[in-house]
């Protein structure tokens, strides 16, 4: 490859990773061509930008980058894939929904909810993150929750009033 296009390459690997909010490196050293195009299509369905790339050219891409991923370099070895997405645990049920017990593809590293996660180990730790869509959900139900309390408190307790009024004059 000239040098010319490996610094385009290297352009638009660095506005793919400026895209996306999360990106994980996911070893698929032992996958075959078949495996691979199956991996593909659930990345395509869950929404999820898969690319294999040359370590290198990604680790100048890192390295140009407005971030500081150096907890990422040494991670670069080997067969690298690229899962990039919007949805920080996305990819990791991905990759344990299709590695199952032979543990192909393996998780290198991950940068989600701008933390790094290196080895394979993080994997469910990733499959548990939540998104920030998710938590502000869960604060505005806390937040609600005493209040439909109140209020339905006050609307049955206005009807036991009743009731006992009602049964009052009734005598």
């Amino acid at each position: 490859m000239k040098k010319e296009n490996k610094v385009k390459v290297i352009a638009q690997l660095g506005e793919v990773i400026k895209e996306y909010a999360h990106f994980y490196l996911v070893d698929v050293t032992a996958m075959d061509s078949a495996s691979t195009n199956a991996m593909r299509a659930k990345c395509f369905k869950a929404g999820v930008k898969m690319l294999v790339v040359k370590n290198t050219l990604l680790y100048k891409a890192l390295e140009a980058a407005e971030v500081d991923f150096s907890p990422l370099y040494p991670c670069l070895k080997g067969t690298t894939a690229l899962l990039l997405c919007d949805t920080a645990n996305v990819p990791a049920k991905l990759i344990k929904d299709v590695a199952g017990k032979a543990e192909i593809p393996a998780l290198k590293a991950a940068y989600a909810e701008e933390s790094f996660y290196v080895g394979a180990n993080q994997l469910d730790a990733l499959i548990h993150i939540k998104s920030k869509n998710e938590l502000i959900a869960e604060v505005v139900a806390l937040l609600q929750s005493p209040i439909k309390n109140v209020v339905s408190a006050l609307q049955s307790g206005g009807n036991t009033i009743h009731g006992v009024l009602q049964t009052l004059s009734e005598r």
